[in-house]
This record gives structure tokens, C-alpha cells and sequence, in this order.
């Protein structure tokens, strides 16, 4: 639920608090006073687009920041952010800079536009003002039954990417086919060069230390030797006066015990000095200042950098190198087998496909006919009598079509794939119609059609011209979905918002007290907040906040006020009457609130 909002030097707001409660809130005010300000700032702090031309004229930067009330569901996303979670309560701010820049903070710790969009269907739904069916199209409709039926694409999503990969490696290897056999030579000359090297990999590491110890050869002996009698073979070796030392030792550990431990410490070090004394003369014996082998390695040193020129840094890129092209050569010898091998993979893929999508198409044509009812009856309750009805046409049945036309015309025969829409020769559908409507959200087509007067046909939804009848159509779907997809939540959910911003646009009389009854309705299960200009919706407040803008120092300031119910009642008097409250006016505004209740 949605505690609190701030907006700092947001449009024409220079400073405003809104402090909200469970059930329905109502926000009323005269035209421009910054109502739908207020829930674009909202929408804002959901992942909306920001745009400097949000700042107040005369602020370096614009700040907008709410408290939620926490859900499971949003902790576990700070968490996959690496956002701690505060108490039983979300803080988001975000901040709009003159320079174009942007912050974002999630309680007090920097986050991302991404996460906000994240914690999104988790707090609130926006439904702003500039929202109307002529932008509710088939992907909003889709989404729409889908959320309804809670009905998952995840299925269909992983069997979409498998087949899309498939006929993308299919198409590579038959797109590329002349290009590659126009590189056959080149592939077979390079890989005949790497070959034949017979390279081994770190073998020119090893190589260049052993060409820098033969061009050292001499010195390296000359100081393996002298450091051999100095500590082992000279008269005055440090063998000879270790020995000494410790025969004097042991003549002294004889009378006295205390020396008995550098006795054995003595002993050790012979015993070092001795194994490197030995080390050193097995390694200038191995020491083999042949000029010959000095020119072998140089010789293959230059072979070794002449191809890492050519095919890479290292001596294991060039091994990396070659066998990338053994592989290509392979493909092109081996094509027909490879061919037939991706072939059967994307007819498998995409019967894998067919099977999911057929299965979500099932899915979604059980959730419309239940939708279709009840959105039917929701309509019809806010002063309409309408005739409402759900299509899912999938991709599959269209393709049916086609093919029992082209049967029936003698024209077609692939059979080979279990589909008489399929092509032989890949096992894709050979009908382009199906082919295309191939998504990750499967391949329906979603209508919502409606007739608002009797004897006329059902028409698209986006046909109707009428504004009451749009408002009142789009209110009672979401009202439908919202109280059904309430009801499939885990038990004792914290509510999630929902704000409607003058969704009674072009509505009045019985049908704005229908519309009020409706949210009236849904409030009972979710918090929600309405921005409305209509006394009859006004009255069915549980929280009722005034926007008032008036001129201040010569800059418009924009307040937001709580009313009680006395002050409730005189702006829904003023609603009534206008810019005069009159006795009657409140009295009817009286008559109004207590009918409401």
C-alpha cells in the first residue's frame, strides 16, 4: 500500500506531501491545480521516462519520492539487487537533474531504472491519464487475459528460443554455403600450415628459456662451478668449515648437553649446503654450449613467431586457430550430414513449439470465455448494455485454413514432419502466416470485441467512438481482472495500489455513480487512488485529498490537503455548484456522501 508521496520542484509543484490510507482515495481539484501531476510523479518513481522538462522553472533539480508499505515479493527483488531491505517499508526516490543526469535510490541506497520497473508489479499499476483503448492493442489485450487467467509464457518463451536458434544455425550454414566454399582453399592451406609445425602447446615459453640459457652458456657454467667449490669442493669451501665447526660441536655437546640442539641444527645445514652443492654440479654437467642447437631453436623460434603473426599471440591461440579451422573444413565436407542433422533438430523444435503454444492457446481461450462474461457483466453495471466477447485466433488454426484451401486446389503434398503445412525439405511451416506469428508470448492473436447497442455486430474495441464508453469499458476490465487475479494471491497479501488518473473522463450522471460504486468496489480488496473531477465518484471517498493551486510572490504553488468529512463535504459541494457553495449544494452533497455509504 502506498503511504506517502513528495514532489520537490516537479512541474508546476514547488513542494507537496500526499499521505494516503487503505480503501478508496480520491484526489479533487480545479483544472491544472497538478492532480495528474501527482500520478505522473508516481509513474515516475515506477520506471517511468523522466525528461528535464519536469524541473520547476528556477530549480537546479526536480525530486519525487514515496513509502510503500513491503511485500515478500519486493524484498526478494532488493535482494537479487543487493538493496537491503528496511523494515517493513520501501523508500523510493528518484531525481531528475537540469544537466540531463539522473538519480535513482532505492531506501536510501543507489539502484537503477531497472529496478524500480522491477519492484513495479509488486507496489502499484498506473493507469495514466494519457492511457485510452486506442493504444490498449492486441499486445495490451494479450497481456491483460493473460494476467486475468494467470496464465505463464515461460513454456512457450523456451520453446520459441530453442527453435529460433535452430533455424538461425540453419539459415548461417545454408546462408554462408558460397562463402565457404570460396574459402576451402585458404581453410586448407592454413590448417596444412599448422599441421605440418606439429606444434606443441607452451613450447615457445620453453623454447626461449632454453635459448637464453645456450647464448648464456658460458657464464651460466662459470657460475654454477664457482658457486660448486665455494660451497663444496674448495679447500676453503663452506662444507670443509661446516665439518670442522661441528666436530668442535660435538666435542662440546659431549660436556655439555645444551649444545647437543645446535649439534643437529649444524647437521642440517651440511645436508642444505650438500643437495645444493649437488644441484648445481648436475646442472652446468647438463650445460651444452652447442652452437648448433642454439640454431635450431632460433630457426623454430622464427617459424613459431612467423605463424603467431598470422594466427595469433600465443602458440596455444595458433593450436586454437587450427583447430577452428579443421572444424569449418569438417562442416563443408560433412555439410549434407550437417544439413540433415540441423533439419531434424528444428522439425523437433518446432513440434516442441507447437505443442506449448497449442497448450497456452487452450489456456487462453478458457480465460477469455470466463473474462468475456464477466467483463460483460461489470460493463453493463456502470449504465451500459453491451455485448462483450474474447477471439483468440492462434497461428496453428489460420495455417489450417490455408493448408485445407490449398488441398482442396490440388496444390498440396509435404507430409513429412506430421503437418501438412510443413516443408520438407527444413520441417519449418510452410505457411508464412504462421511462421510469422511465431513469438515468445506464443502465436495468438487476442481480439476484444464489443457491441454497445442492440442488433449491431460485435466490433473491435478500439473501434468505438464514444469517450464515456471507453472510460467505463477500461475501468470494468481492469475492475474484473484485478478482483479475479486478487483472488488467485497467496493468502493475506499486503493490497497493491491502483491509481486510475480521470479515468471518468466524458461520464456522468448514473453512470459516474456507477463508476464510483465500482472503485467503491475494489477498494475493498486493494488500495486505490483516483484523480476525478465528478461529485458523484468524489462522494465514495475513504480518504479525500483537495489540490488547490494559487499564486504566491508572483510563482504558482501547488497544496495538498486531507479533508474530514466537513471539509469533504464542501468540495463536494463545489463540485456541485461550482465556484459558490450554496446551502442546497451542500445539502445535496450531504445526500450524496451518506447514499455512498
Amino acid at each position: 500500500m502506498l503511504l506517502e508521496l513528495h514532489a520537490e520542484n516537479y512541474a508546476v509543484i514547488d513542494h507537496a506531501i500526499a499521505s494516503f490510507g487503505p480503501g478508496l482515495n480520491l484526489l479533487t481539484g480545479e483544472t491544472g491545480a497538478g492532480k495528474s501531476i501527482l500520478v505522473d510523479a508516481l509513474a515516475l518513481l515506477m520506471g517511468g521516462k523522466s525528461s528535464t522538462d519536469l524541473i520547476r522553472h528556477g530549480a537546479d533539480k526536480a525530486v519525487v519520492y514515496c513509502v510503500f508499505e513491503s511485500t515478500p515479493g519486493a524484498e526478494s527483488i532488493l535482494e537479487q539487487n543487493g538493496i537491503d531491505a528496511e523494515g517493513a517499508q520501501i523508500i523510493l526516490r528518484r531525481e531528475i537533474q537540469s544537466a540531463g543526469k539522473g538519480r535513482v535510490f532505492v531506501n536510501n541506497q543507489p539502484a537503477t531504472v531497472a529496478v524500480l520497473r522491477q519492484l513495479a508489479p509488486e507496489l502499484a499499476l498506473v493507469h495514466a491519464q494519457s492511457e485510452t483503448l486506442s493504444s490498449f492493442d492486441q499486445s495490451q489485450q494479450r497481456i491483460l487475459l493473460d494476467r486475468f487467467g494467470a496464465i505463464s509464457c515461460d513454456a512457450v518463451a523456451a520453446a520459441h528460443a530453442r527453435w529460433r536458434a535452430s533455424q538461425d544455425q540453419l539459415d548461417e550454414i545454408e546462408r554462408g554455403e558460397q562463402d565457404r566454399l570460396r574459402m576451402v582453399d585458404l581453410w586448407t592451406y592454413q590448417r596444412k600450415e599448422i599441421e605440418s609445425a606439429r606444434l606443441t602447446a607452451g613450447e615457445d615459453q620453453e623454447l626461449e628459456t632454453e635459448k637464453r640459457v645456450l647464448a648464456n652458456a658460458e657464464k651460466l657454467y662459470a657460475a654454477a662451478i664457482s658457486a660448486y667449490d665455494q660451497l663444496y669442493e674448495g679447500g676453503a669451501s663452506a662444507e670443509v668449515s661446516l665439518r670442522a665447526a661441528s666436530r668442535s660441536l660435538d666435542e662440546l655437546a659431549r660436556f655439555d648437553a645444551k649444545f647437543a640442539e645446535a649439534t643437529q641444527q649444524l647437521a642440517s645445514a651440511r645436508a642444505i649446503v650438500e643437495d645444493v652443492a649437488s644441484t648445481l654440479r648436475d646442472y652446468a654437467a647438463r650445460i651444452d654450449a652447442s652452437p648448433q642447437r642454439l640454431a635450431e631453436i632460433e630457426d623454430r623460434l622464427a617459424l613459431l613467431d612467423r605463424l603467431k603473426r598470422k594466427y595469433g599471440r600465443s602458440v596455444d591461440a595458433v593450436i586454437a586457430f587450427g583447430e577452428e579451422v579443421a572444424l569449418k573444413l569438417a562442416e563443408v565436407e560433412d555439410r549434407d550430414e550437417i544439413l540433415k542433422r540441423l533439419r531434424a533438430l528444428l522439425a523437433e523444435s518446432a513440434a516442441a513449439y507447437r505443442s506449448a503454444a497449442s497448450a497456452l492457446s487452450a489456456d487462453r481461450r478458457a480465460a477469455a470465455a470466463k473474462l468475456a462474461k464477466l467483463a460483460e457483466s461489470h460493463i453493463n453495471s456502470l449504465a451500459m448494455k453491451v455485448r462483450f466477447e474474447i477471439r483468440v485466433d492462434a497461428a496453428e488454426r489460420i495455417a489450417g485454413f490455408a493448408a485445407t484451401s490449398r488441398a482442396a486446389h490440388g496444390n498440396e503434398s509435404a507430409h513429412d514432419f506430421g503437418r501438412p503445412d510443413a516443408d520438407p525439405k527444413n520441417g519449418e511451416p510452410s505457411a508464412p502466416d504462421e511462421r510469422s506469428r511465431w513469438h515468445a508470448h506464443g502465436w495468438d492473436t487476442i481480439d476484444f470485441r464489443i457491441a454497445t447497442n442492440p442488433g449491431e455486430p460485435l466490433k473491435p474495441l478500439t473501434d468505438i467512438a464514444s469517450g464515456g464508453e471507453m472510460s467505463r469499458i477500461l475501468l470494468a476490465l481492469k475492475v474484473a481482472v484485478e478482483e479475479t487475479s486478487g483472488k488467485t494471491r497467496k493468502k493475506n497479501p499486503t493490497p497493491r495500489t491502483l491509481v486510475f488518473d480521470e479515468i471518468d473522463i466524458g461520464i456522468g450522471g448514473r453512470a459516474a455513480e456507477a463508476v464510483g460504486q465500482k472503485l467503491k468496489a475494489l477498494s475493498r480488496g486493494q488500495q486505490v487512488l483516483c484523480v476525478t473531477h465528478l461529485p458523484q465518484i468524489a462522494a465514495f471517498a475513504d480518504q479525500h485529498l483537495a489540490i488547490e493551486k494559487r499564486e504566491d510572490h508572483g510563482r504558482t504553488r501547488t497544496r495538498m490537503t486531507l479533508l474530514d468529512e466537513r471539509a469533504s463535504m464542501h468540495e463536494v459541494a463545489r463540485m456541485l455548484s461550482g465556484a459558490k457553495v450554496t446551502d442546497a449544494s451542500l445539502q445535496h452533497a450531504a445526500q450524496m456522501i451518506a447514499a455512498s455509504r
